[in-house]
């Protein structure tokens, strides 16, 4: 139904979460319930509290259900979503969907509840009802042990109005409430079905759902207004309170500072928000009146870090010009007021924290006695509300019972601490996407990122979990299947798989490059001899080049039965990995490991010999294959300079064991890959004291793996960035200043040109630019080549001449180790005719994988596999990270693998599951999705159903652009696999249709 959420009665809701948890031990979709004990209860407001944890006010506690799961998971501190004048419809016209983007540090356009007030209130009741009812009969904790707060906005004239002035009455007594007497009546009525709640519970379930509340006021608003509203919830209302309060209250200065040394320069904003927004010499006095008026009144007052950090839109990330940062961003700033104020008021000041809190800081944070403490974009990350458990078995044994005021001194260390901890620092680089080219299947759309990442396809999954159980024999026998060079790509492979690893959105991807090496190293002696040629074909085969592509060729195809004859004119096997990348990241030790594969199978090799042409090749062979790399050096001419080429250089740095002569200082251009070898290499030859690295965009935009990027700076590669070289005049190479502009279509700001000149000291300059393909050599074999000067190949890699294919870097110029790889996997299958792998996927265990979703954990050394989450068999990811749970997973009978539907009355198009689907697709538009009649089936355009008969399992179907009317038993257009999963949902899903 577009972008309006529609809200579950009562009863639906009580009889989804009764079946769902008998049937299916979840709630909700989530697999682990925490069960709170009383000897760990605290006290706040006068009343109990299992846990001080709880979803911020924002989109996990606008619906019934979203507060539902978040209590399951552990929560017990429920700051409702917030309320204001404006609502429902008038509202959504001033909201942009979608609203939210947590992939990284999060961001969100959108304000208060969707609903309409009276609506908003309705839900909350339910859930005040619904979680009584699950702490008794699930025996996950006391009745009495949670607490509502509510979330009031923006102005006192809002406030004060009767829509919420109405609202905070019911919210603090709700029992005359048509939605009150209406829970208590369903309670009763199904009283005889429960094991544990009885009638006697839902007869005394209190009317006083809140007794707190905080302000949440919009930018700008004077201090006056701000301490009116307080006085009023205060004296009038007898609310304890809470003031949110914003960053801005640090000074611009402070926040673009802290900001820019934790590598957040590009989060865009000025200083009007800071100057605009509550001044922090009005702020303190305010505090201080109210502290003192409501311990007049007997009542709490606190406040409330933080509120919205404004940042411009620059880059697209959403429909808005403007958008509210969070997540690990924020914490530094939070935790700096926080720490701040604390100072001011010597421990005093109750605060209430939000702001980047997660399993790596919640203990921390409450040890300070900074609490309660409610969270908002680590729950709109995969794990979702699952990762409310762990913070919550974090914080239990902290043994706090009440406040006793704040260590200043531990919050002040853990504000400093924030300025280095890599958990809140952004990559050195930008994250590329995440996302396949591909869109989301309707049916088993369970794929790891990892696996397809890959261009050779590795069962990444399956030997992760291998090696995580100390199988490193059966985990290189995996490994082995589609990977001829384990220990190549072990050592300096640019990991492509770790960069769409979803642990990435955990804390760290799993370290897929490490485990491949140290399964290899561990089995290989015993591996090796089971390495051998299955009769697929018997064709033989020439190869010419033994780079990474040669060997993998001549692998695929010796192991497919083929007699394969290798031709390498160097003295050894290994390409530009043996020849050009420093022998510090890789030796030819590593190398041969990989070339005794090729040994074992029978493969020829002619080393130290310069092939025949092809046209001899051709005489004896059935197939060649020219694999001889993108070997012409690339040049960049520059005024009075004659420079060095990259590769001419790393290849004498190898063959003198480093020993170059270059000068004093060195300058590097280029931001790749070798240009980060060029300048670790230079920085360790004799003589040089500094290598600076020129390149005309910023390290973010370098092209550069992160990785060797990190590790060149670590070791003192000086980086000049925003310079486009000129000339070299006097030892000085002159450059221009550049500036970066606006996106362009590589996703890259574009380079314009700045204002005036800057001069780096240069003995030596290397150019570090794209090496050319040999057009020469493929025009005297008598090759076609295009404009460019590329061998002109079909989809299978074959060039002009028939049976003479092109692989690796001399098909497409440099490129990725596991690239040339994919394409000798490619040539191999052409030849043979079949495949040259088997499929050595595994099952995951399911229960084991569940148990692993939500949980933040480090990397552990030499047992990383553990971490790994089996997303090829469970992903889930859209149906954790959607805050009103409206993606389903639902177990369909006759198939492997659960399945994902999209309810659509639960959804309200956030957007927040688009950023996590490992495919080019939004879930919440490209899943089948579930209608709850035809109304909202014609206001949407998704592909999807309407039940119309339960008892004849007759539905209304919208597929392929056709829409017509299904019934089970009858002819239908319907694939089977859709009728199925309709079936299954009629069948074992009815709570789902119950909505009206």
């Amino acid at each position: 139904m577009s972008d309006i959420m529609s809200c579950m009665p009562f009863e639906q809701l009580l009889n989804w979460v009764r079946k769902e948890h008998k049937e299916k031990q979840t709630v909700f979709g989530l697999h682990k319930a925490y069960v709170a004990s009383k000897d760990q209860e605290m006290h706040i407001f006068g009343r109990p509290l299992e846990t001080p944890i709880g979803p911020a006010a924002g989109p996990n506690s606008q619906l019934a259900q979203n507060i539902v799961a978040s209590y399951y998971a552990g929560s017990r501190f429920f700051e409702l979503k917030t309320v204001q004048i404006m609502d429902g419809a008038e509202l959504a016209a001033c909201v942009n969907k979608p609203c939210i983007k947590a992939d990284d540090e999060g961001y969100n356009c959108e304000w208060s509840t969707e609903l309409y007030v009276p609506q908003a209130q309705d839900e909350y009741i339910k859930a005040w009802f619904l979680l009584k009812f699950m702490a008794k009969e699930y025996g996950l904790g006391e009745m009495d042990g949670f607490q509502f707060n509510i979330s009031v906005g923006y102005d006192l004239a809002g406030v004060k109005s009767e829509k919420i002035n109405t609202f905070i009455d019911n919210m603090k007594d709700g029992k005359n409430t048509d939605v009150f007497k209406e829970c208590q009546s369903v309670l009763l009525k199904y009283a005889d079905e429960f094991a544990n709640f009885t009638a006697q519970d839902a007869q005394s379930v209190p009317g006083e759902i809140c007794n707190s509340a905080t302000i949440s006021t919009l930018h700008g608003c004077p201090p006056e207004e701000i301490e009116s509203i307080a006085c009023y919830l205060l004296e009038e209302k007898g609310l304890h309170t809470f003031v949110k309060c914003n960053p801005t209250l640090l000074g611009y200065d402070f926040a673009r500072a802290r900001l820019n040394e934790l590598g957040y320069d590009y989060i865009a904003f000025g200083p009007f928000h800071f100057e605009d927004d509550l001044q922090y010499e009005d702020a303190v006095p305010m505090f201080k009146r109210l502290m003192k008026l409501s311990g007049e009144l007997g009542l709490e007052f606190g406040v409330k870090i933080t509120n919205t950090f404004p940042v411009d839109v620059k880059a697209g990330e959403l429909p808005s010009e403007e958008m509210y940062m969070s997540g690990k961003s924020l914490f530094p700033l939070s935790i700096s007021l926080a720490a701040k104020l604390s100072e001011e008021f010597d421990g005093g000041l109750r605060i209430s924290y939000a702001g980047g809190a997660d399993a790596f800081n919640i203990k921390e944070i409450v040890s300070c006695g900074v609490w309660p403490v409610t969270v908002a974009t680590t729950i709109l990350k995969p794990g979702g509300y699952q990762r409310l458990t762990q913070m919550a078995n974090l914080v239990a044994p902290l043994g706090i019972k009440e406040f006793n005021g704040i260590d200043v001194k531990a919050l002040r260390a853990l504000a400093e601490a924030a300025r280095s901890d890599k958990h809140y620092m952004k990559s050195a680089k930008l994250p590329g996407t995440r996302k396949s080219k591909e869109n989301v299947p309707l049916i088993d759309c369970y794929m790891a990122p990892c696996e397809e990442g890959c261009p050779i396809n590795q069962e990444v999954a399956t030997y992760m979990k291998l090696s995580g159980e100390g199988r490193y024999e059966e985990a290189l026998r995996v490994i082995l299947n589609r990977n001829a060079l384990p220990f190549i790509t072990g050592t300096i492979c640019n990991h492509n798989c770790q960069s769409r690893c979803t642990r990435n959105f955990y804390e760290t991807p799993v370290q897929i490059r490490d485990t491949k090496l140290l399964c290899a190293e561990n089995a290989f002696a015993k591996v090796k001899g089971e390495v051998k040629a299955i009769t697929q074909t018997k064709d033989k085969v020439a190869i010419v080049g033994g780079g990474p592509a040669g060997m993998a060729a001549a692998y695929y195809l010796a192991r497919s039965g083929a007699e394969v004859v290798l031709y390498e004119k160097k003295e050894r096997l290994g390409g530009v990995v043996s020849q050009v990348i420093p022998n510090f990241r890789i030796d030819d030790k590593v190398i041969a490991k990989d070339a005794e594969l090729l040994t074992q199978l029978g493969v020829t090799l002619h080393l130290g010999t310069v092939a025949p042409k092809v046209a001899e090749l051709e005489k004896d062979f059935d197939r060649v294959i020219l694999a001889v790399g993108a070997y012409k050096r690339g040049s960049l001419p520059l005024e009075g300079c004659e420079t060095k080429n990259a590769l001419d250089f790393l290849e004498a740095y190898n063959q003198n064991d480093g020993k170059v002569s270059l000068g004093r200082n060195v300058v590097v251009i280029g931001g790749g890959n070798t240009a980060m070898d060029t300048a670790r290499a230079a920085k360790r030859c004799p003589g040089v004291e500094n290598v600076y690295l020129v390149y005309r965009r910023t390290k973010r935009y370098m092209p550069a793996d992160e990785h060797e990027l990190v590790l060149a700076r670590e070791e003192g590669v000086e980086f000049k960035e925003l310079l486009a070289p000129v000339k070299l005049e006097g030892g000085e190479l002159l450059c221009k200043v550049m500036e970066l502009g606006d996106i362009d279509s590589s996703g890259r700001p574009c380079c314009v040109e700045g204002e005036g000149t800057e001069a780096v000291q240069a003995d030596t300059v290397i150019v570090a630019v794209g090496e050319k393909v040999p057009t020469d050599f493929y025009k005297e074999n008598g090759l076609e080549v295009d404009e460019r000067g590329y061998a002109r190949t079909g989809d299978n890699y074959e060039s002009s001449r028939k049976g003479v294919y092109v692989i690796g870097d001399g098909r497409r110029g440099p490129a990725l180790v596991v690239s040339g790889m994919a394409d000798a996997l490619k040539v191999a299958e052409d030849i043979v005719g079949a495949d040259v792998c088997l499929d050595m996927s595994e099952t995951a265990d399911e229960q084991v994988t569940y148990e692993k979703q939500g949980v933040l954990k480090e990397v552990v050394k030499d047992q990383d596999g553990k971490r790994c989450l089996s997303c090829q068999a469970i992903c889930e990811n859209c149906v954790q990270v959607c805050p009103n749970r409206a993606n389903l997973a639902i177990q369909v009978p006759g198939m492997e693998k659960t399945q994902v539907i999209h309810v659509d009355y639960m959804c309200n198009e956030c957007g927040n599951c688009a950023s996590f689907c490992p495919y080019a697709s939004s879930p919440y538009l490209d899943k089948f999705t579930l209608f709850a009649n035809l109304e909202h089936m014609k206001d949407s355009k998704n592909q999807g159903f309407v039940v119309l008969d339960r008892e004849l399992k007759q539905a209304r179907v919208r597929l392929l652009g056709k829409e017509f009317t299904w019934q089970k038993g009858e002819a239908s257009a319907v694939p089977e696999a859709i009728a199925n999963l309709m079936e299954a949902v009629i069948d074992d899903y009815a709570y789902v249709l119950d909505f009206k």
